[in-house]
């Protein structure tokens, strides 16, 4: 199995739209990600993504297909130095390590090519997976903020896992 991060191209609308089109996975991102998620929907994001400059929203692409989405947003003013990362993947790859490969990547791009300093992702806390991911690429648990969202109608608390980089500036 090939896997790579990739920019967007428009030719993953189809496969995004499948892979994306999951109640269990847009049960544990926020409401701006749609559900039921159309061709449409592909289109409108592929091509919101792909006037980003630097790319920062990226396909994560299996053998040239498009199975999920991984992006960093890059902060500003004093938060300038953080990023906040987020990925989907499709419900027919979880629980083979893609995930893992996945953020280590992303945070290898937030360190490197973005020269940020503390990189961070909010993770519903019922998203057991998802936390133990981010554990397994270095990420520590900083907060849980109680009742901090509301997804389907319920309040959820939400937990922030940061990484920060190796250096001077961290005194490390």
């Amino acid at each position: 199995m090939n896997i790579i991060l990739r920019p967007f191209e428009l030719a993953d609308c189809k496969s995004i739209a499948k892979h994306a089109n999951n109640r269990l996975i847009a049960d544990n991102l926020r409401d701006r990600f749609p559900y039921p998620y159309t061709e449409m929907d592909a289109i409108q994001f592929i091509q919101i993504v792909s006037n980003n400059h630097p790319t920062t929203e990226f396909a994560i692409d299996i053998d040239g297909e498009a199975i999920g989405s991984a992006g960093i947003v890059l902060k500003e003013d004093i938060y300038r130095q953080n990023g906040e990362i987020g990925y989907w993947l499709s419900q027919d790859y979880w629980g083979k390590g893609i995930g893992t490969w996945v953020v280590g990547e992303l945070v290898r791009k937030a360190f490197d090519r973005f020269k940020l300093h503390r990189v961070y992702a909010e993770v519903f806390e019922k998203n057991i997976a998802s936390a133990r991911i981010l554990e397994k690429n270095g990420f520590v648990k900083e907060a849980t903020l109680k009742n901090a969202i509301i997804k389907n109608g319920k309040h959820q608390n939400v937990n922030i896992f940061s990484a920060l980089t190796k250096g001077p500036l961290n005194n490390e």
